[in-house]
């Protein structure tokens, strides 16, 4: 169980290889989403840190060890990186909870899941090949060069801040990149806790990986726009990744998004009953409802709606807020001050837009078990596709049920959406499943199942879900950049300004 008695604990950045403070000497503080109380002090960065930091994971990547290491020997580290974590992943885990709130089932379950990322990239960091062409060019000898992009920016977001970072991390240390992380104010510690355990230790030269903490108009703009950052990757809301793709497009900067979602579950009627509503129940509510993926629109056919949503309450109903560093608490707090409020808007205007709250509907008071920030596990019915609690992403534990007739009109319904992360479909047809996995418009499809990822598959969005994908050997690509190279085998060139006379 945390100890939540101990005194403020003071945090300095990782930049170039050394503990500092910011240098404006400020610091900010993190507070705990149970209890509200602070608990830690963040270095509060600006364009002077940032401009440090990138300085030094431009020499890295220049000058330093780094890019004289072989491939083979970058692979090496990152399984001492993922060594590490291993040790360490209790308490890293331990520490996410304190930072956002999270249940320690789950924040442990990641850190715990996280070096199979480093295993995976380090085996595919000597295996990036190039390739020889045959060109229409006989005398031409021709070659391509799968090369590292640079300095890489990494803006990460509160919800899961070390899973999120080691999606970026790892495929770009195997390509041979350096970086710098901007993790979210709420959430920093997690990953000055990382730096500290890990990657200080890990045999990394200096420079390769930099933190820079603070806010983001301050610290991510000027580290968006730094002329010596290659590549920006960037997980958070869609309205933020406009702004991070805009900034970056100014000097024409690789970018890839993992945006936001407002994710169908398409539930038929030929379902496995109880299934189905464990799935709709963990795609909402396990995570209090703050993950991109979440399944905040369950579509329900409508020949099982009403059988569906009386069993759907009375297990919902059943769950257990708490303390989120206990094992039996099923429903933690939300994150941050503003999320919670923003939430807590939504579902006034889903009861003015006329849905029917079956579920929740509010906060959740301490006789509840809720602490600082909890809302209670919210259900409406009778919503339609057009309403705003159906289009727009609520990032809370709230369920919008949508009635559907049949396979056509569940299609249009998830499909009619800014959105495209990902979908659930619940059936035991087997040529239905592979239909509506080809016809749902969203980077991952889920059938009999939700919420499961892996380092081995590629993750990402269409539509306004975001560009690009993590995971995979698909995302390295994404830190890589081909160079073509002519090797003249003939008899030279020529000079072509020279007039041939007739003999």
């Amino acid at each position: 169980m945390l100890d939540r008695t101990t005194a403020l604990q003071t945090y300095q950045t990782f930049i170039d290889g050394r503990w500092t403070d910011a240098v404006s000497g400020k610091t900010f503080q993190t507070f705990d989403p149970y209890t509200g109380a602070p608990w830690a002090l963040i270095p509060e960065c600006d364009k002077a840190d940032v401009d440090r930091a990138v300085d030094a994971a431009h020499r890295a990547f220049e000058s330093g060890a780094w890019p004289k290491m072989t491939p083979t020997a970058r692979g090496k580290i990152m399984r001492r990186i993922a060594e590490l974590i291993e040790q360490h992943a209790e308490h890293l885990g331990e520490v996410e909870v304190r930072d956002n709130g999270k249940l320690i089932s789950e924040m442990v379950a990641q850190t715990k899941y996280m070096p199979q990322w480093f295993y995976y990239y380090a085996g595919l960091a000597d295996k990036i090949h190039g390739s020889v062409m045959s060109v229409d060019r006989p005398d031409h000898f021709t070659y391509i060069l799968r090369e590292p992009v640079g300095v890489c920016a990494f803006i990460t977001p509160w919800n899961s801040p070390l899973m999120l970072a080691t999606w970026k991390l790892a495929p770009a240390l195997a390509a041979g990149c350096t970086v710098v992380i901007k993790p979210s104010e709420f959430t920093s510690a997690s990953l000055l806790e990382f730096m500290k355990l890990v990657i200080a230790e890990s045999g990394l030269p200096p420079g390769v990986v930099n933190v820079v903490t603070g806010y983001g108009p301050v610290v991510g703009e000027p580290l968006v726009t730094h002329p010596k950052v290659a590549k920006v990757a960037f997980t958070g809301g869609s309205a933020t990744g406009a702004r991070v793709n805009e900034l970056a497009a100014k000097t024409f900067k690789k970018v890839s998004l993992e945006l936001g979602g407002k994710s169908p579950n398409i539930v038929f009627d030929d379902c496995i009953l109880d299934d189905a509503i464990s799935g709709a129940i963990s795609g909402i509510f396990a995570a209090t409802g703050q993950t991109c993926i979440a399944g905040s629109r369950l579509l329900l056919q409508e020949t099982i709606h009403d059988q569906f949503v009386e069993k759907l309450v009375a297990m919902a109903k059943a769950a257990r807020l708490g303390d989120p560093a206990l094992a039996e608490t099923q429903v933690g707090p939300v994150t941050t001050p503003p999320q919670y409020q923003k939430i807590l808007s939504y579902i006034d205007i889903a009861k003015q837009e006329g849905a029917k709250c079956v579920l929740g509907g509010g906060a959740a008071g301490s006789d509840e078990g809720g602490g600082q920030y909890f809302v209670k596990p919210t259900i409406f019915t009778g919503v339609n596709n057009k309403m705003r609690i159906a289009q727009e992403e609520v990032f809370g534990p709230v369920l919008s049920v949508i009635k559907f007739k049949d396979e056509e009109e569940a299609v249009a319904i998830a499909n009619d959406i800014a959105y495209g992360l990902g979908a659930g479909v619940w059936t035991q047809s087997v040529r239905r499943a592979h239909t509506m996995a080809s016809r749902i418009k969203a980077g991952t499809v889920w059938v009999n199942t939700y919420r499961a990822v892996s380092f081995l598959m590629p993750f990402g969005g269409y539509k306004a879900s975001g560009l690009g994908r993590e995971n995979g050997a698909e995302a390295i690509d994404g830190y890589l950049q081909s160079k073509s190279v002519w090797i003249n085998n003939g008899a030279g060139g020529g000079n072509p300004f020279i007039m041939k006379t007739a003999s």
